[in-house]
């Protein structure tokens, strides 16, 4: 289970990370910590990360791709790719290999240069069929062995920020982005 954090990227690592121009997510247990809460009323309430959310907007604001692929389907999940401003959004996917090939069609960014964050079995054949695979600090132990990489942080709890922040830094891209998100 390779923690790269836990050195400095290889030169191999440093390209696998510059290659990177399209970001594909899982929901439960990556943008959110896997809980779900039903209201009486059977209402459906998910809990996301600020941090993870301004993550996703540095990385929009940087012009690259961005998809939620989910095996769920949620008025919760709609709501945050709304406010986001997503353009790629699948939910209620059963096999997420599949639809990660389709947003690769419809984004125009080739399979390797994606990169698929999960946290369990459902989303190994996606991680499989990407250029850069992630899994989440507290993913499932299937899901780290099939990872190049494991973050520091648990989904939900800014393992998201933390991917493309790693990303955008190993494409010497942060500052720029940065500098731009004030201007």
């Amino acid at each position: 289970m390779p923690h790269w954090h836990d050195k400095n990227p290889t030169e191999e690592q440093l390209a696998l990370l510059r290659s990177i121009r399209a970001l594909a997510f899982d929901v439960d247990g990556v943008l959110t910590d896997g809980g779900i809460i039903y209201g009486t009323s059977g209402m459906e309430i998910k809990r996301f990360d600020c941090k993870d959310g301004l993550g996703l907007r540095l990385w929009l604001k940087a012009g690259f791709d961005l998809a939620i692929i989910t095996g769920r389907e949620s008025v919760a999940v709609s709501e945050r790719a709304k406010d986001l401003n997503l353009k790629y959004v699948y939910q209620k996917c059963g096999d997420k290999a599949e639809v990660l090939k389709r947003f690769s069609l419809e984004s125009g960014v080739p399979l390797k240069e994606i990169c698929v964050v999960g946290d369990d079995i459902i989303d190994i054949p996606m991680m499989r069929s990407a250029g850069l695979a992630v899994a989440v600090g507290d993913a499932s132990i299937e899901c780290k062995e099939a990872a190049q990489l494991v973050t520091l942080k648990a989904g939900g709890r800014g393992a998201a920020r933390e991917v493309i922040e790693y990303i955008l830094k190993g494409r010497f891209l942060w500052d720029k982005v940065i500098a731009d998100y004030y201007a």
